[in-house]
């Protein structure tokens, strides 16, 4: 029986992470002029993801998703390559203008519990120790991707096999930080 494919940076096995890994940077799909962005800090809260609005590369049935601190991402090079995706989402998705991939999602709306931080796609990087995937999010939208819902059962038994929890959300404590802001925004609990 073939092993369910996920995504290409965890098919083989989700690699640990380095506690003193402090950023690096990301470059598109393009062999001259690829569009370069600058992360100075480890990511967090990095999962795979089948949501559709995530870039995925070519095949893979999730993406790799994970958040940085705004101000510790810059573009820095070719910036004049990227368009937003779609500027009515929640996340605001750059993406080069020639390859197609999303460099990093950034969310404007200042009253957003994730405002502040920046969605990046760390398998874009070929700097080692970013943190390795928690988790995988949104798992039943794929089937809005296209993947048979009777595939469903071997896509969560693979995402258990890697150690990567499913959940149709985002992981708990990504939606109690929702629940707080939201919380803290109506008044329910002290700022």
């Amino acid at each position: 029986m073939a092993t369910t494919s996920i995504h290409p940076a965890v098919d083989n096995g989700v690699r640990p992470g380095s506690a003193s890994f402090a950023g690096g940077t990301l470059a598109c799909k393009c062999a001259s002029n690829p569009v370069e962005v600058t992360v100075t800090s480890q990511c967090a809260y990095n999962h795979v993801c089948g949501c559709t609005k995530c870039w995925k590369p070519a095949g893979a049935m999730f993406s790799q998703v994970a958040v940085v601190p705004r101000d510790k991402l810059r573009v820095s090079k070719n910036a004049d390559k990227l368009k937003v995706v779609d500027a009515n989402a929640a996340i605001q998705r750059y993406a080069c203008k020639d390859c197609g991939v999303h460099m990093y999602g950034r969310i404007e709306n200042t009253k957003h519990p994730f405002y502040g931080f920046d969605f990046i796609h760390t398998e874009l990087s070929k700097d080692q120790g970013w943190a390795p995937p928690e988790f995988a999010a949104f798992v039943s939208s794929i089937i809005e991707s296209g993947t048979p819902p009777s595939e469903m059962g071997a896509v969560r038994s693979r995402l258990k096999e890697l150690h990567l929890e499913p959940y149709d959300c985002l992981s708990p404590a990504l939606m109690d930080a929702i629940a707080t802001h939201v919380a803290k925004a109506s008044g329910k609990l002290a700022a």
